[in-house]
Formats: C-alpha cells, sequence, structure tokens
C-alpha cells in the first residue's frame, strides 16, 4: 500500500468520507490544473489517478452526436477577423429580418389562422432547433475518422500526452482546489445524512447560546434551536442532554443549516416511542396528540390487544414512565387518555379529569355539547380555557361546556323552601298567642327573683378600723 493510499484512507476517516468520492476529488482537481497550464480550446478533459503508483493519465473526453452547425462559444482572446465576421453576420441577419417583415406586411391575404399555424410552426422549430458544444460533443462525421465503429451516444476518449512538469505544477496548482472539494464533499455527505433524518427526534448537546438562539452539537454538525421553537422558561446550559426534533435541513454558502425544535407534537410521540416498550412493540398506539409545549399536554392511547391496559402500561409501576416523560420535557403536565371509537366517550374521556355526565353531538357541525355538574364546570374549562381547549384539538371537535346542578342539592334546597313557605302560612293568632305566652313565662321570672331578694337579710358591711398615728420616741442626748 503507497503512501498515497494511507493519505487518503486517513482523510477518509477524520471527515468520515468515503474513498471514491476522495479520489473523484482528486482526479477533478488534477484535470483542472492540467487545463489551466496545458489545456487547449474546446477540451473536456477528465484524468484518471492511480494512488498505488501515483501515475495519471489524461484524456479528451466526448459524446459523439448527429452533425449539427457548431454553437458559437465565447473566447477569450478573439481576432479581428472573426470580430468582423461576427458583425457582417449580425447585419446580415438584421436585413434578413427587416425583409421578412416587408414580406408578412404584403401578404394580406393570408388569414389569421394561417398566421397562428405559421407562428406555431416557427416557434415548434425554435423549440427543436439544438445547436453543437464542441467543448463537451463530437459530430458522427468527425468521430468514425477516429473509431470507425463508433454511433451517436458513444463516448471517445482521446489520451493526452503528459508532459514532464505536469507533476510538480499540477500539486501546486491542486492543493487548494483538493481542500475546496474535501469541504464540498464533507457538506454534501452531512447534507444528505441530516436529509434523511428531517421530521425525526435526534439527541443532543447543548454547545452555547447567542442572544435568543441555542446552538446544539449533533456530533457531525451543529444544530440551531430559534426562540420560536424552544419551551418557554426551560433552561439550556451548555453540556446538557436533550431530545430534539429536526424541522428544517437546507443548504447555505456556510454549509448545511438544521432548525431543530422543542415545541413539536412529533418529540412527544417520539418520547413516548422510545420509553415505553409496549409503543415500540406495536402493543399500545398513539392515536392523537394535543401539546401546549411547557404547560400541559393530552396524549390518546389505544391498545391493540384485549389484556393491555393502554394508560397503565403508559404511567408504569408507581409513575416511573411517565415521571421519565415529563423529565425529558422540562416538567411538562401530561394527560393520558383512552381512545374509544365511540365519539361521545371519548370527548368524556378527552374532558377529563373533570366527570362529564352527558355529550350531545351534531354530526353535521362537527360540534358536540357536554353537561358537567356546576361544581366541575370551572375543572373542565380549566385554567384559562386549557383544558377544552386541548380536548377540542385532540378530537378534532368543536366542545361547548353547559353546567348542570346537582339533584341531590337541588332537592334539598327545594324542601327548604318548602319549610319557609309553611311557615309563612301560620295564623297572626297562634304567633300573638305564642307571644303572650312568652311575656307570661318572663313576667313570672322577673317575680321570682323578687321574692328572692326580699326574704335574705340585708348584710352591713363593717366600718374599716382607723389606725392611730404612732408616737415618735425622742431620743435623748447624752451630756
Amino acid at each position: 500500500m503507497s503512501d498515497i493510499t494511507n493519505a487518503i484512507k486517513q482523510i477518509c476517516e477524520e471527515k468520515n468520507l468515503s474513498y471514491e468520492a476522495v479520489l473523484e476529488t482528486i482526479e477533478s482537481a488534477l484535470a483542472a490544473a492540467y487545463r489551466k497550464d496545458f489545456g487547449e480550446k474546446n477540451q473536456n478533459i477528465k484524468v484518471e489517478f492511480d494512488p498505488e503508483t501515483g501515475a495519471s493519465k489524461v484524456y479528451d473526453v466526448k459524446t459523439v452526436v448527429l452533425d449539427m452547425p457548431e454553437e458559437i462559444l465565447p473566447v477569450a482572446e478573439e481576432g479581428t477577423e472573426e470580430k468582423i465576421a461576427t458583425v457582417e453576420t449580425a447585419a446580415d441577419e438584421a436585413k434578413e429580418k427587416t425583409d421578412k417583415k416587408k414580406q408578412a406586411k404584403a401578404k394580406k391575404s393570408e388569414t389569421k389562422v394561417e398566421k397562428k399555424d405559421a407562428s406555431v410552426e416557427v416557434a415548434g422549430e425554435a423549440v427543436e432547433e439544438r445547436k453543437f458544444n464542441p467543448k463537451t460533443e463530437l459530430q458522427i462525421k468527425d468521430a468514425i475518422l477516429i473509431k470507425k465503429s463508433a454511433k451517436v451516444d458513444d463516448v471517445i476518449k482521446t489520451k493526452l500526452t503528459v508532459p514532464a512538469a505536469y507533476g510538480r505544477m499540477a500539486a501546486q496548482t491542486a492543493k487548494q482546489v483538493i481542500i475546496q472539494k474535501l469541504r464540498e464533499a464533507e457538506r454534501e455527505m452531512i447534507f444528505s445524512e441530516f436529509k434523511s433524518k428531517e421530521h425525526e427526534v435526534v439527541a443532543g448537546v447543548i454547545q452555547r447560546r447567542e442572544s435568543n438562539v441555542v446552538l446544539v452539537d449533533l456530533g457531525k454538525a451543529v444544530g440551531v434551536l430559534p426562540s420560536e421553537e424552544q419551551i418557554m422558561g426551560e433552561r439550556y446550559n451548555p453540556g446538557d442532554r436533550i431530545k430534539v426534533f429536526v424541522k428544517y435541513v437546507g443548504t447555505t454558502t456556510r454549509g448545511p443549516e438544521i432548525i431543530l425544535s422543542r415545541t413539536s407534537d412529533e418529540i412527544l410521540k417520539k418520547v413516548f416511542y422510545l420509553e415505553i416498550p409496549e409503543i415500540a412493540n406495536g402493543l399500545v398506539e398513539i392515536k392523537a396528540v394535543a401539546r401546549e409545549a411547557g404547560n400541559r399536554s393530552k396524549v390518546a392511547v389505544f391498545a391493540s390487544g384485549e389484556n393491555v391496559d393502554p394508560i397503565g402500561s403508559c404511567v408504569g409501576q408507581r409513575g416511573a414512565r411517565i415521571q421519565t416523560i415529563i423529565k425529558e420535557l422540562g416538567g411538562e403536565k401530561i394527560d393520558i387518555i383512552e381512545y374509544d371509537e365511540d365519539i361521545a366517550k371519548f370527548i368524556a374521556y378527552a374532558l377529563s379529569p373533570a366527570k362529564v355526565i352527558s355529550v350531545g353531538l351534531n354530526h353535521e357541525e362537527k360540534r358536540a355539547v357536554a353537561k358537567v355538574l356546576e361544581d366541575q364546570l370551572s375543572l373542565a374549562i380549566g385554567r384559562e380555557g386549557q383544558n377544552v381547549r386541548l380536548a377540542a384539538r385532540l378530537t378534532e371537535w368543536k366542545i361547548d361546556i353547559v353546567g348542570e346542578k346537582n339533584q341531590a342539592k337541588a332537592e334539598a334546597e327545594k324542601e327548604l323552601k318548602v319549610e319557609i313557605e309553611k311557615a309563612t302560612e301560620v295564623a297572626p293568632e297562634a304567633l300573638a298567642e305564642k307571644a303572650e305566652t312568652e311575656k307570661i313565662k318572663d313576667a313570672s321570672a322577673d317575680s321570682g327573683r323578687l321574692a328572692d331578694l326580699a326574704d335574705k337579710p340585708a348584710e352591713v358591711k363593717p366600718e374599716p378600723a382607723v389606725e392611730k398615728p404612732k408616737k415618735e420616741k425622742k431620743s435623748k442626748k447624752k451630756e
């Protein structure tokens, strides 16, 4: 194995390119170098390079076509005779055009239909007419002189001499061409790889943040997560691993452009597919998804088997599976709903956690009226209408929520009202008698209190003793 072959294989490993692509790049660069230094007019240079020996074979490759007039090709340096010839031909063409106009005006007897037919025929001739390109094509009359068995569409390769100075000069000229071609090949390879992953979910590492845009390292390329595709309130720290949805893959002058998303419904489906084996195996199917990224989502699941619980398989033991999904989506709340082919039941399930009494359907307008208890009305609507909005998107039906009173509560209120009405119908005489008896009871109670006070003797309070002032002893002074 030669050193050139080893170098080519090393480049293939570093750039993750195929051996044929690198070899084709080298051959095109050598052809450009030969064309620049030793090429002639109207030559289609192709080079065959042998990496084992380092030898190059140069050919002029042309395709055999039918005999036809030559195309006037732009040439860098033209002689005065050619310029005069082109001027004369242009003057002749102008004269011919004026003569044709005069002839057309002279023919007044022709009808409009004939004129239209003639114009169509002229236009058809212009379209069918094909010009000859001597750089890449060879007329059959010239091809027979080179190869007697030549036919139309055959490729004739004419070997050209390789000068002694070609190797050194070709290496200098081809250096920059090879570098540029390798970059282009690498970009094309990355573009084709991620184009096949478009509308799929891939894992990446957050690289850095530039203003409102987050750059995500996807391995061979860097994806862009714009602000409108980010989850509100989610933090993107450098080095964190996240799952992103490849929304669009395009090409720019700097290379492939990969637009990512964290708000797509597909990323929620893909995370369920990765985390729940029953969905990956096909035992449980995701029928519909409604999502408001960062806040809440509703997922309708259906079990194809009879002994499979679709909701239980998604939640997992003690909620282990659904907690992993919620953590992956940045704390987003997820409602798992069982899908039912009966649209009324499906709408009732979609409005959970509210309990629906009944659902009325209008199939023509695709509108449903769901009745819930009054204490469940706010729960069915949700904060700022979020619950009913997600349910409508999940079922693809317009949903109206109607509150209904609880029957037990209504009956209790009715009984209380009847008792109050009965109390107001009592005769005023009975009320007066009741008031007099209450007065008599109050009077008797007051008289009893007075008798008790008369029987008790009056209590005499003793007067407080007056303290005598103490006499101060006079101290005798010793003489």
